[in-house]
């Protein structure tokens, strides 16, 4: 039985290509640099006395993600697609930010990168889940980094959360 192998990718077509034009590829993983930005953030309180959470699904995005500019190319389905850098510490002077959303959704949320264009920060939360955080509001992208990559890159409309 003949399989077409496209059909087995990890993402979306244009969304694979985006990251691969990045650098990323199946197997990526640079643990020591996501190490790095893991003790970055463990070493950093805000002047009032805030602190990051670091948790394994965090330091897992980073590891496959970290470090990527992606600029996807093309129309998005509902918006324009998202430029990315995924970079944690583009969180690193928003403790106190994440902090508040991480008690609004019961659970810790740690920086995972920004969209450049619009200042939007990325997070993620302890189940994997990812989030924008923008000047508009909170936003939800997806149960997991795969699904949120593919909500940015392909321009879908993200999930307002709604907190109370």
């Amino acid at each position: 039985m003949h399989t077409d192998r496209t059909s087995t990718t990890r993402f979306a077509v244009p969304v694979d290509a985006a990251l691969r034009a990045a650098g990323w590829q199946p197997g990526r993983w640079d643990i020591k640099q996501a190490e790095i930005w893991a003790d970055t953030l463990r070493d950093h309180t805000s002047p009032a006395g805030h602190r990051h959470a670091v948790f394994p699904a965090a330091v897992e995005a980073w590891a496959e993600f970290g470090g990527l500019h992606i600029t996807p190319t093309g129309p998005g389905r509902q918006l324009a697609p998202a430029n990315l850098h995924l970079d944690p510490l583009h969180g690193l002077h928003l403790a106190r930010t994440l902090g508040d959303l991480g008690r609004a959704l019961d659970t810790e949320v740690s920086p995972l990168g920004a969209e450049p264009d619009t200042q939007a920060l990325l997070a993620i939360d302890t189940e994997g889940r990812v989030y924008a955080l923008d000047h508009t509001g909170d936003w939800y992208l997806g149960p997991d980094i795969d699904q949120a990559l593919t909500t940015l890159v392909a321009g879908m409309e993200p999930a307002r959360l709604t907190t109370g």
